[in-house]
């Protein structure tokens, strides 16, 4: 346990409430670190890997999952401050691997989960995949889910793109590139789950764990990122490495690195931008969170297997908070640990963390049928009295639906009612084109000769 910090209790009530809600949700390890007007607690708990004794350090880097996308899109606006990149002209004047989209793209649209391209393909499918094959087979017009600047739908695909950006612009790989543009000037020794960054540095890696909480299980899992998604989601870093990412992104931030215009813009909501289900808003390659009071948090969310990681900063406020967990359980660690905290002295007020539906409602008319996104095939089918969904040939869930054409499933693990997504109806003609899980769109799909006809427009 480190600490910096005048009020001993405070730091007392945060590495008891961590050490005792991590028993609770069965997480082996997990660190917390919280920053604000120039302290700094920081405390860890338990172990790296269930059952070896191996102790979670402020040193141990924990797969933090798609926060590794803040550090992409950070990277990227370095290059953005420096005028290596133009945020808003076509990405083809950069990459010659989008032939039919490259004019229609832009960074701002990428970073924004705007761009209108699919969450990416199946894992196994590329995983031997370059960059270069996979932006060729898989960032085309016919796998768009929407036209460029419409809409939000959340994509792996896209920081993949803006990871090759990167290095076509540096002539540096990802890993390099990120270590020696942002990581290390903030120093922070990178390390990765996946490619080089395995091999750059001897910092210790928790694993993920799966854990049980109704049988009590806990194994460690096997981390499945394929090298290249490594923009995406293959950085393992501390609570207090997230906290130094987070405090570059406080005015004035480190003006040396990144200008406070260039962190402004990224804290902006990019209009067209609604993560249905995962944050309030989005600017670029940040989520928003408005809290109960008003104030908005930024930050992002990752998990990558069997882990669970947290960032959220107040920049009106300087405050910033950080965790990290190394089991699929962490996620309900970080809500009870938001909302004990919010009952302390400490002037945190954590964003709110779901969507509460209200009352039931009928089903939007014609909401039944096929959805893609990618090679992800959600269908919605009737049966014994309700509608089911079904993703990627799941077991079906029975929907409730609510006003706005949300629906909420029970989920089959814990039992409790979830917020599953909503459909999204045409504004022409009111019917149902799409639905949204996650913050992904998947459109619906077409009779078989209307969608060959589409795609030989496309």
């Amino acid at each position: 346990m480190t600490a910096v910090l005048p009020e001993p209790p405070v730091l007392s009530f945060v590495g008891g409430r961590l050490a005792s809600l991590a028993r609770k949700h069965r997480v082996p390890g997990a660190q917390l670190a919280i920053h604000h007007d120039g302290y700094t607690v920081a405390v860890e708990f338990g172990e790296a890997e269930y059952g070896t004794r191996r102790r979670m350090t402020a040193d141990t880097a924990v797969p933090v999952g798609s926060i590794t996308k803040v550090c992409t899109a950070t990277t990227a606006m370095i290059l953005v401050a420096d005028g290596d990149l133009d945020l808003d002209g076509p990405l083809g004047d950069y990459l010659a691997e989008l032939p039919d989209v490259g004019d229609q793209l832009t960074l701002r649209q990428v970073l924004s989960h705007t761009a209108g391209l699919p969450a990416g393909p199946d894992a196994e499918e590329v995983s031997t995949a370059t960059p270069r094959r996979y932006l060729l087979d898989h960032c085309r017009a016919r796998h768009l889910v929407q036209p460029p600047g419409t809409g939000f739908s959340y994509s792996n695909l896209g920081f993949v793109l803006t990871g090759h950006l990167i290095e076509t612009i540096t002539g540096m790989d990802w890993w390099e590139a990120v270590g020696s543009i942002l990581l290390r000037p903030l120093s922070i020794e990178p390390a990765a789950i996946v490619g080089p960054g395995l091999r750059a540095t001897g910092r210790p890696v928790a694993a993920g764990h799966s854990a049980n909480l109704t049988t009590g299980r806990i194994r460690p899992v096997r981390q499945a990122l394929p090298a290249v998604e490594a923009p995406a989601g293959a950085l393992a870093l501390s609570a207090t490495d997230l906290l130094g990412l987070g405090l570059l992104h406080l005015d004035p931030g480190r003006p040396d690195l990144l200008p406070p215009v260039y962190t402004g813009q990224m804290r902006e909501p990019v209009p067209w931008a609604e993560p249905f289900g995962l944050a309030d808003g989005w600017g670029l390659g940040l989520a928003l969170f408005e809290a109960e009071d008003g104030t908005r948090w930024v930050g992002h969310d990752g998990n990558a297997d069997g882990t669970a990681c947290h960032l959220r900063v107040d920049p009106v406020n300087g405050w910033v908070i950080a965790f990290t967990g190394n089991a699929n359980t962490g996620l309900g660690l970080w809500q009870d640990l938001l909302a004990e905290l919010a009952g302390t002295d400490l002037p945190i007020s954590p964003p709110r963390t779901a969507i509460r539906p209200a009352g039931t409602a009928v089903p939007p008319p014609g909401c039944a049928g096929t959805y893609v996104n990618g090679g992800m095939e959600y269908v919605v089918a009737p049966g014994n009295g309700g509608l089911y969904l079904s993703v990627d040939g799941d077991p079906s869930v029975r929907l409730t639906f609510h006003d706005g054409m949300v629906f909420s499933h029970r989920d089959p693990s814990s039992g409790r009612r979830v917020v599953g997504g909503r459909f999204v109806a045409d504004p022409r003609t009111g019917r149902v084109r799409a639905i949204q899980i996650g913050g992904r769109l998947a459109t619906r799909r077409l009779h078989p000769a209307r969608e060959a006809a589409r795609r030989q427009i496309a």
